[in-house]
């Protein structure tokens, strides 16, 4: 038996959650997020928890127990209290603005660079140049901050670029001067 499937999933008050044939429908405060149910996983609802069964014992089954309750368990915590992933900003003249749905990015390129907002996301951009991407989708969120992340990758040299802001840049040591 699984580690993580076999633990129940509770359901927060201010969570509708629906099963419906091959997929699960999360709907909460934060939003909606539809689940995908494997083949090989049955899902039950009973007493205000979810639960995770596999249908059989073969290694497919097996392998994707866990993961099937944890992608469930991030749909739950997604619609009830959401995702975020924050960003910084880090360069002279570096800088982002969202206006409507997009988000407009100065990052050292001869043209500013459009980045549409996908829906179900919001992103938001302080004047101290952090830059915070949340949703109910934990994937999604992952996604999106990935993608803004990519548009200027941190360097190395001067930690100049887009980074998390957790995140901890190698740095390196330019080439030494003439002697």
């Amino acid at each position: 038996m699984s580690r993580i499937g076999k633990q129940p999933i509770p359901v927060p008050a201010g969570a509708k959650i629906t099963i419906d044939g091959s997929r699960l429908i999360a709907e909460g405060p934060k939003g909606r997020v539809v689940e995908p149910l494997f083949a090989e996983c049955s899902v039950s609802m009973e007493d205000g928890e979810i639960r995770v069964a596999r249908r059989g014992d073969g290694k497919a089954a097996r392998a994707k127990h866990g993961l099937q309750r944890a992608l469930i368990a991030n749909a739950v915590t997604g619609v009830s209290s959401g995702f975020t992933k924050t960003l910084e900003i880090v360069g002279v003249g570096y800088r982002g603005e969202v206006k409507g749905q997009d988000v407009h990015f100065a990052l050292g390129y001869s043209h500013p660079i459009v980045y549409p907002i996908p829906e179900g996301i919001e992103i938001q951009i302080d004047k101290s140049n952090k830059v915070t991407v949340s949703g109910a989708d934990r994937q999604k969120v992952g996604q999106v901050a990935a993608e803004i992340r990519r548009l200027r990758p941190p360097d190395p040299y001067k930690a100049k670029g887009i980074r998390y802001s957790d995140e901890v840049i190698r740095r390196k040591v330019g080439k030494a001067g003439a002697r």
